[in-house]
């Protein structure tokens, strides 16, 4: 089975040794991302709904680029430094996602890239 790196210009570009995500066959493995700002590679400003939506804004651009979109996600792992966050990933999950949602795993961690308070992952089935 072959690989291939997938890139979107509407994602951040890596800020370390990996792709934006590796297709191999039908399945699109997304690295994770944090709320980083595409044009400027700097986190955004704002209150958690709006750095988990651009976690989630970066995701789908990356599925974009790959001819798929969040709803052919079949597993999210979301990384949050409070965990009191989680409804707020909730809520928004479901403006990205329609039903039936995908397998999701939310971790708490201790830190995160760049101080970064939020970061997703996700595994497609295109």
């Amino acid at each position: 089975m072959t690989r291939e790196p997938v890139h979107s210009d509407a994602a951040p570009a890596a800020i370390g040794t990996y792709s934006q995500a590796m297709r191999a066959g039908d399945t699109l493995y997304i690295s994770g991302q944090i709320p980083l700002d595409p044009a400027s590679g700097e986190l955004v400003h704002g209150d958690m709904a709006v750095q988990i939506r651009q976690v989630f804004d970066n995701l789908s651009a990356v599925a974009t680029a790959a001819g798929g979109s969040l709803n052919d996600a079949v597993k999210i792992t979301v990384f949050l430094t409070d965990l009191s966050h989680f409804a707020t990933v909730n809520e928004i999950m479901a403006e990205y996602l329609e039903p039936p949602y995908p397998a999701r795993a939310a971790l708490g961690v201790a830190s995160l890239p760049k101080g970064a308070a939020v970061e997703a992952d996700a595994i497609l089935a295109l």
